[in-house]
């Protein structure tokens, strides 16, 4: 068991980190798809290049939460106790999403198309905000009894390392989302996602940059020097910040992508062997050891794992390879039945 309890750490560390690369560009690409489509056709077409996508991005939260559950029950139930109100509103913002994708089509009234267009962007924002404060606060600390029950109330959630954590991913995900649409429209659209990109990328390198040095210094490490994963965030951000200034579009998207992994990465490196941190005592603190599961249940976990995950990777992949074209805005500038037809898509809306 001893050596499964580090690999199941890893393996959900591995999950959630996946879970933001992918989601995080739609989240993003939600964030921007008014700024970056300025008609219908354009916001049509800014939805398109996430369309096939979204909702097998956001399987990756699922089953970073299954497995959680399954490996570790005691984080698991000591964590969704603590974040239950605040785990009804991430579902608000996700569901919120999802109808947004399926129904903003559903009619041509303009009024009804902004609506969805509004909840779209305030689910894309609020998402990544609910996560982020979620992750931040594992790692700075809740109010946890000897028992591993949290003692504190909502409010008790949002410490201000925790809501920064949120904001600092709220503007990656913007700027991973802004050079996401850079490769994934065409002409005036790629433009303007490319100037987002060149507004976002300074405050989102300062962001990074103050995010990492807080995480460092919240860390119970008591080193003086960053460790390598903390140090490849800063790089990360820096160059991508460089690479949307210099039009470098696929280039920028992939240093935003490493920027967005390192920084998940660099909380729950900083975080072992903890899982959750009590600031009532450290003595409290929930370990990966102390909430694990059985030996049994996890080695048949394991063994489930090695088999089924390169399979879903294999498969992402290959749907990221079918829907690798480039959107255009034109495909939707026909009138409405005309579009519909040419281009049938139930949640490109």
């Amino acid at each position: 068991m001893s050596n499964l309890v580090p690999f199941w750490f890893i393996v959900i560390a591995f999950l959630w980190t996946g879970f933001f690369i992918l989601e995080g560009f739609d989240f993003g690409v939600g964030m921007l798809h008014s700024a970056v489509g300025r008609d219908d056709a354009g916001r049509r077409a800014a939805i398109n290049t996430i369309g096939p996508l979204w909702d097998g991005n956001e399987v990756w939260l699922i089953v970073a939460g299954a497995a959680m559950f399954a490996a570790f029950p005691g984080w698991y139930a000591t964590m969704f106790s603590a974040f239950n109100l605040a785990l009804v509103l991430l579902l608000v913002a996700l569901i919120g999403r999802g109808l947004a994708f399926e129904y903003r089509g559903k009619r041509d009234a303009v009024r009804w198309r902004r609506t969805w267009d509004m909840l779209l962007t305030a689910g894309s924002v609020v998402a990544p905000l609910v996560i982020g404060i979620a992750l931040g606060d594992l790692l700075h600390g809740l109010p946890i009894n000897s028992a591993q029950n949290y003692t504190g109330s909502f409010w008790d959630l949002f410490q201000p390392y925790g809501i920064f954590t949120g904001v600092t991913l709220v503007l990656i995900c913007a700027l991973h989302g802004a050079t996401f649409l850079a490769l994934k429209t065409t002409d005036d659209m790629r433009e303007r996602a490319g100037q987002i990109a060149r507004r976002v990328a300074p405050f989102t390198t300062a962001a990074v940059i103050a995010f990492i040095i807080w995480t460092h210094v919240t860390s119970s490490k008591n080193t003086f020097f960053l460790n390598p994963i903390e140090l490849l965030a800063i790089l990360a951000v820096i160059a991508a910040w460089w690479l949307v200034s210099d039009r470098r579009a696929g280039s920028a998207f992939a240093a935003t992508t490493v920027t967005i992994a390192s920084c998940i990465v660099s909380i729950f490196v900083d975080l072992y062997p903890n899982v959750m941190v009590s600031s009532t005592n450290k003595a409290y603190n929930l370990t990966a050891h102390n909430t694990a599961s059985a030996a049994y249940p996890l080695k048949v976990m394991t063994v489930v794992a090695i088999i089924l995950l390169p399979v879903v990777l294999a498969y992402q992949s290959w749907t990221y390879y079918v829907f690798r074209k480039r959107v255009s805005r034109r495909e939707f500038s026909a009138a409405p039945q005309e579009s519909r037809q040419a281009a049938p898509d139930p949640r490109s809306g």
